[in-house]
């Protein structure tokens, strides 16, 4: 059996060229080429040029496990080779040693090296993009900031692992520092951090965003929609309003926190929620769970883990659903004694108020209404509505509690509270417009049952003008002139007494004898 060629060709192959991408590697422009150029030969000439200074304790000694100690001991051996491809590129793959040690020896590498072409790209969520040039084994993090060590943050991707072992960098436009094993924040990265962040600051030492005011934030005071209140070691105040969170594109304590390494800013500063329910006493605390679910929230923000635009409404969340007494309706509180004013206070109308009267009576527990319409028994008294208006309240409320409504306020029990409890339910028509409906009907049925005798026992023609009485008085007159004009014999002229006493005769003559 023949074998295949080996090769197919066709015409105007041999001419053309074949292009293969790889992923991760770009043509570098002319400024990326200017730029490491000019960071590598900085590099050569000061191979520790990337070192943050030392202002933290190092322990130097023989059995040390300090990260900073073995580094800066194999640092200077890596400088002294410099000069030295052959021993750089036995360092760059070697897999024991310093990893930074490592990634410097490959910068070093590429530093001797003329073409700067084609670099790596060193993508980053939070750190952003970055090129630089791949030599060796080192971590691509650490080698694109030793390459990029005149970038503020880039920079501090190299000291990851011994962040890792507690050891605390701060970088900055003027400066970058290492503080050893306590997060002493200087006071320029402070300012610096602040002037850089992601929502606009006014003032210096005490500092606000839009929305507040210098002296608001220097009292501490409380606001209606609440505030958040920063403070860092160096005596910095900083005060950032709902509104001001609600619209940051990048989140606060995000763009604080990438100028240090390890980022946890909860290790620097403190944070505060300005916030009291509406109605609650200044002389009295807030609810001691309430504090420590709100701490919660704030730690979890400090670290991270909460959007700025969720942050405000997390805290007042977390207070008010600590309260144990009264009626909380939206961001409001009322005492025991001031339902009256919680009534007044949801939006709707009196029916609608006088219905959810009628079901706070009937309660032996504390319920929670929440927005999405799920209701919760609770063990404290209190009653919890977290949407201020009357009508969705009672949606949630009326599967459970709609025969308290109908047979407290309308009298009306058995089947016919049945019927009218489920059509409710499946309508969901608008509560005030229905209770106005229930109780106009309710009324005529009242007027109705005046009258000395049952429906259908009187005798012809008389149950014929009974009929047209209780038709009107439910459904009004014009809903009689159909049915009085069907009558026959003396119906007939009951009939016709009945449209001329309404005034309803007209063009409706020639239809009786």
């Amino acid at each position: 059996m023949a074998k295949p060629p080996a090769e197919v060709s066709f015409p105007g192959d041999k001419n053309r060229r074949k292009k293969i991408r790889m992923r991760g590697i770009k043509q570098a422009s002319k400024e990326i080429q200017h730029r490491l150029d000019r960071n590598l030969e900085e590099l050569m000439d000061d191979p520790e040029v990337f070192v943050p200074e030392i202002r933290g304790e190092v322990d130097r000694s023989f059995f040390s496990k300090d990260k900073m100690a073995k580094t800066l001991k194999e640092l200077s051996t890596v400088a002294s080779k410099r000069n030295d491809p052959r021993w750089l590129r036995k360092r760059m793959t070697k897999k024991g040693g310093d990893p930074v040690c490592c990634a410097l020896a490959g910068s070093l590498l590429a530093a001797t090296e003329e073409d700067r072409s084609t670099v790596a790209v060193f993508k980053n969520p939070l750190f952003g993009v970055a090129s630089y040039i791949r030599r060796g084994n080192g971590k691509q993090s650490h080698l694109a900031g030793i390459q990029n060590h005149t970038h503020p943050k880039l920079r501090l991707l190299v000291w990851d692992e011994h962040a890792k072992a507690g050891q605390w960098f701060f970088s900055w436009d003027g400066g970058f520092v290492f503080t050893g094993n306590t997060p002493s924040p200087p006071a320029e990265w402070v300012d610096w951090s602040l002037d850089n962040a992601s929502i606009e600051l006014n003032g210096d030492q005490v500092k606000w965003s839009r929305g507040l005011d210098e002296n608001t934030v220097t009292d501490g005071e409380m606001t209606e929609a609440g505030w958040l209140r920063m403070e860092f070691g160096g005596g910095a105040v900083v005060g950032l309003s709902q509104a001001a969170l609600a619209k940051s594109e990048v989140q606060f304590a995000q763009s604080v926190a990438m100028g240090m390494m390890p980022p946890r800013l909860r290790d620097v500063s403190s944070a505060e929620w300005m916030w009291r329910p509406e109605g609650w006493p200044k002389e009295r605390d807030l609810p001691e769970e309430g504090v420590e679910r709100l701490d919660e929230v704030l730690e979890a923000w400090l670290g991270l883990a909460l959007d700025d635009s969720l942050l405000a409404r997390s805290c007042r969340t977390s207070i008010l659903n600590s309260i144990s007494d009264g009626y909380v309706v939206g961001t409001h509180w009322f005492s025991e004694e001031s339902r009256g004013e919680f009534l007044e206070h949801m939006l709707g109308t009196a029916e609608e108020r006088a219905a959810l009267a009628c079901i706070l009576d009937s309660l032996e527990t504390g319920i929670h209404v929440r927005t999405d319409g799920l209701v919760l028994e609770i063990e404290d008294d209190v009653i919890r509505f977290e949407d201020s208006g009357c009508h969705p309240n009672l949606v949630a409320l009326w599967p459970e509690h709609g025969l308290t409504i109908l047979e407290g306020i309308y009298g009306m029990t058995g089947d016919d509270a049945g019927a009218i409890l489920n059509k409710q339910e499946k309508r969901k028509q608008g509560f005030g417009a229905f209770f106005r409906e229930l109780g106009d009907s309710r009324s005529t049925a009242l007027r109705l049952e005046r009258l000395p005798w049952e429906v259908g026992s009187l005798p012809s023609p008389l149950d014929f003008v009974d009929n047209l009485i209780r038709q009107a008085v439910d459904s009004g007159v014009a809903s009689t002139v159909s049915k009085a004009r069907k009558g026959k014999g003396l119906e007939m002229a009951m009939g016709w007494a009945w449209l001329n006493v309404h005034d309803r005769t007209e063009s409706d003559a020639w239809r009786f004898d």
